[in-house]
């Protein structure tokens, strides 16, 4: 069960000033618990709190900061269930896709604690020529000082690790701002930190309306910003951001293709997988599909059958694949451009209804590729779907977008395997699965408007930290 309340954390301490904050429970639409937001005042405060924390962090040594990240997955794994319990009802996921996001929180600690005492660095001749001789260096890597993290709602709990766990392992202070719809999870985590003997001000995790967000973005003492959300958002919160190293982890529309001589199951499975997990909240989701022609009468069917046989509902229950939209108003969304592409000539295969915050597993096909079901971030359990005949084109309709993040494509043929990861235009190539595919210590992020950067373990380290260089000479 949730508690009545929760503080927010202010530099290592809870703190509950007010009850402001009502979070939902996404399936019933009843208050599930209420949440202290954080004013201007406590934002300023905390920013100041993590300055004067980064010579203390700084100096952590690795395997204090490894002993503090191991700390927190003995505590996730204690505290298991009721993590999962907390994603089903303030995030509507259901129960099996909750478990599975706590065991990637574990993960994704784990894989800190691990990498917190690799950080290395490298001895540097400098003799490459006459006027050098005499000279070499060493360079290290050094944490950047305080960070502003913004998390969104669809993993509450392992989103906001992939910032927090890897800003622990270099040493840097952070602020985080979780989702308003979702603040529980950030705060679980807060909680267990609060276990540890951080330094006074090593983190502060304050929920706040997005109107009173500036200082994340603003502020001068903070020197990097990792924000995951939606690209207007993104883009906005990067023009604000000033002289901060930024990464930014936004949308897409994924393409996942499939080539001859797949395994129709296999790939039946896994898409369907991909394009209604969570009810297609996820910035990976498989939303177009490309078949080459002689597949396409085969596994058309077998995509429809298996959205059919979804169930939708209580996402507490172990039958539920379906789960809430984060909001009714975000469901209707969905309807409204469902109804355009047909309008426009697309013929709805399964799907298309929405009953409150519901909204059916949905297969479109012959869909205008200027339909915002195609070139738009569905983000809901939306996919279209259309038959290819030539390898290459499939691979340019896929790059016909705005978007970048991740592609899945189903083929035995190394050649266009090859093909694909040199053409595509996104940040991660995915063969034979889905684009949703995500282990937590690769390189994750997009390109074009997905974002920049790269979030997973040690590449987020990487961009917490700056290279510093001491030159000797002999």
């Amino acid at each position: 069960m949730l508690k009545d309340k929760y503080p927010f954390y202010l530099a290592n301490e809870p703190q509950q000033p007010n009850a402001d904050l009502e979070v939902k429970n996404k399936y019933s639409g009843e208050t599930a618990t209420r949440v202290a937001l954080a004013d201007a005042a406590v934002i300023d405060e905390a920013i100041e709190c993590s300055v004067k924390a980064t010579v203390p962090m700084r100096r952590l040594p690795a395997y204090k900061r490894a002993e503090i990240l191991h700390h927190c997955v003995r505590r996730f794994q204690e505290r298991y269930d009721e993590l999962a319990y907390s994603l089903c009802i303030e995030a509507g996921k259901p129960i099996r896709d909750a478990r599975g996001e706590v065991t990637r929180l574990i993960d994704t600690f784990r894989i800190a604690a691990e990498e917190a005492v690799r950080i290395g660095g490298e001895y540097m001749p400098l003799d490459i020529s006459a006027r050098a001789d005499g000279y070499e260096s060493i360079w290290k890597r050094v944490p950047v000082g305080p960070c502003s993290f913004i998390s969104p709602f669809n993993f509450p709990l392992n989103l906001a690790a992939h910032k927090v766990a890897p800003a622990i392992a270099v040493g840097c202070p952070f602020v985080l701002k979780p989702a308003s719809y979702t603040p529980i999870g950030a705060l679980l985590i807060a909680e267990i930190l609060a276990e540890t003997d951080l330094p006074k001000g090593a983190f502060s995790v304050l929920p706040v309306r997005r109107e009173g967000a500036d200082l994340f973005t603003s502020d001068s003492r903070l020197k990097h910003l990792s924000f995951t959300g939606s690209q207007d958002v993104g883009w906005q919160l990067k023009a604000k951001a000033g002289k901060m190293k930024v990464v930014l982890e936004l949308g897409g529309n994924a393409g996942c293709i499939v080539d001859q001589g797949t395994d129709l199951e296999y790939a039946a499975d896994r898409i369907t997988l991909g394009a209604f997990y969570q009810s297609g909240q996820s910035c990976i989701s498989v939303q177009r599909v490309y078949v080459h022609e002689s597949l396409y009468d085969d596994l058309l069917p077998m995509l429809v059958e298996r959205a059919d046989n979804l169930k939708a509902g209580d996402p507490t229950k172990e039958d539920t694949t379906l789960g809430p939209i984060i909001s009714e108003g975000d469901a209707i969304r969905l309807e409204e451009w469902t109804a355009e592409a047909v309008e426009h000539g697309a013929k709805l295969l399964c799907g298309g209804e929405r009953v409150g915050v519901f909204f059916d597993a949905t297969w479109l096909e012959n869909v205008d590729p200027k339909d915002k079901v195609s070139c738009k971030e569905v983000f809901g359990p939306i996919a279209t779907i259309k038959p290819f005949s030539d390898y290459q084109q499939a691979i340019a309709e896929v790059n016909d977008s705005d978007y970048g993040l991740q592609t899945g494509i189903f083929t035995k043929n190394m050649d266009h395997a090859w093909y694909a990861w040199n053409e595509l235009e996104v940040g991660g190539v995915v063969i034979n699965d889905i684009p949703s595919f995500r282990v937590d210590s690769m390189p994750y992020g997009g390109v074009k408007d997905s974002g920049i950067g790269r979030e997973g373990v040690r590449f987020a380290m990487e961009d917490m930290t700056e290279i510093r260089l001491m030159v000797i000479k002999r």
